[in-house]
């Protein structure tokens, strides 16, 4: 196979913890493991202070990473992966740049770089009442400028690819779906003393109902409790995620049904606590409004826990056919599913069996060879 030049947008590698952040460095990790004999870059706007990413970069030693100059654009290093990373791209010849967190630099028409963005989703545009205006006109210019100028488009979902379509009236030919995947850390076994300290550190009940994401109103969690009461057996919920005004809302909600405490809600879990509180949970629910994907639904089968989520947007295609799904508003439906596996022992470990298999199309070697074909078609493209 002939070398590639693969650069990468690093700013969510390095600046975020979770989400977009996870998704870049996985990209990255991925292609440095699989297919070593490519040469790989990554434009960061800082100096890097992630732990994960410098793990990476420690692993895998050729990766090379670019800085911004010393003088102007050092001070003005947010503008400098917008407009003034052209020079830098310059540098380098045969090079494809990936955008991986919906953006491109606006001047890489300009360059000599072949370009491919991903995509994750449209959301400030399908619901736009829970961004503020000039977010979404932001959000709303460097998505549309990104899929116009980039060569091929990677969405994370059909989901995705439909709204790209639709929304900015782009060519589906030039859209590849490439799933995401999780972290390798969900696929290992944990053993008993890890759990035990982590069920101690948390005061985590003996059993309970589990949901981590941002704690927004999309993300819904406001089902669950409605749902509570209605349970034969008293269930716990567990909820980790950074915490909004929308929490508020939950626990007063959780107060009127006269099920606060039932509720434990914790901020700031660090990502290796993450794991062992899936394993230990009962059942993992996903009741978001909207998704680009859904990657905590991958976690959670991968942790061996039966899911439910949401219908209405990608969720079926994250989780296969073997976990439930219910309206986003019925709480009564929610309950029985609850109810189903609970109480049906069969059933719940055949829908963890299935699930466990439909994920493995989501694996780390599938996505990387996806990848790296999409790169070839657009270095063989003139």
């Amino acid at each position: 196979m002939t070398k590639m030049t693969i650069a990468f947008d690093g700013k969510r590698a390095s600046n975020n913890r979770t989400g977009l952040g996870n998704y870049s460095r996985h990209i990255i990790e991925l292609l440095a493991k699989f297919f070593p004999e490519n040469r790989y870059v990554i434009f960061l706007t800082k100096p890097n202070k992630n732990e994960q990413l410098r793990e990476i970069l420690e692993q895998y030693p050729k990766i090379e990473t670019v800085l911004p100059k010393k003088g102007l654009w050092e001070k003005l290093s947010s503008l400098w992966g917008v407009f003034g990373i052209r020079n830098e791209i310059a540098e380098y010849e045969n090079i494809i740049y990936h955008g991986l967190s919906n953006e491109l630099p606006l001047t890489i028409k300009k360059t000599n770089a072949k370009s491919v963005v991903t995509i994750h989703d449209l959301i400030f545009l399908k619901f736009p009442k829970y961004y503020k205006f000039f977010d979404r006109k932001i959000y709303a210019y460097k998505f549309r400028k990104a899929c116009e100028n980039a060569d091929k488009i990677i969405a994370v979902s059909e989901c995705t690819k439909r709204d790209v379509v639709d929304i900015f009236n782009i060519n589906p030919d030039k859209i590849r779906v490439i799933y995401q995947g999780c972290d390798k850390v969900f696929k290992t076994p944990i053993p008993d003393d890890v759990l035990n300290n982590v069920r101690k550190k948390y005061n985590l009940p003996d059993r309970y109902l589990l949901n981590v994401g941002s704690i927004e109103e999309r993300k819904n969690a406001l089902l669950i409790v409605k749902a509570l009461p209605l349970l034969t057996e008293k269930m716990p919920l567990v909820i980790v995620g950074k915490r909004t005004k929308y929490t508020a809302e939950i626990e007063k909600e959780a107060e009127k049904l006269g099920v606060k405490d039932l509720l434990f809600i914790f901020d700031k879990v660090p990502f290796e606590d993450l794991a062992p509180m899936y394993r230990m949970s009962e059942i993992f629910i996903y009741p978001s409004r909207y998704e680009g994907f859904g990657i905590p639904i991958i976690e959670a089968i991968c942790c061996g826990v039966p899911v439910i989520a949401a219908t209405g947007s990608c969720l079926e295609e994250a989780g296969g056919p073997d976990c439930i799904y219910v309206d986003p508003d019925d709480e009564k439906a929610l309950a029985a599913a609850i109810e189903k596996f609970s109480t049906d022992t069969a059933f719940r470990q055949n829908s963890i069996d299935n699930s466990k298999k439909y994920v493995e199309k989501f694996s780390e070697k599938i996505q990387a060879n996806q990848l790296i074909e999409c790169y070839k078609e657009i270095n063989d493209e003139k």
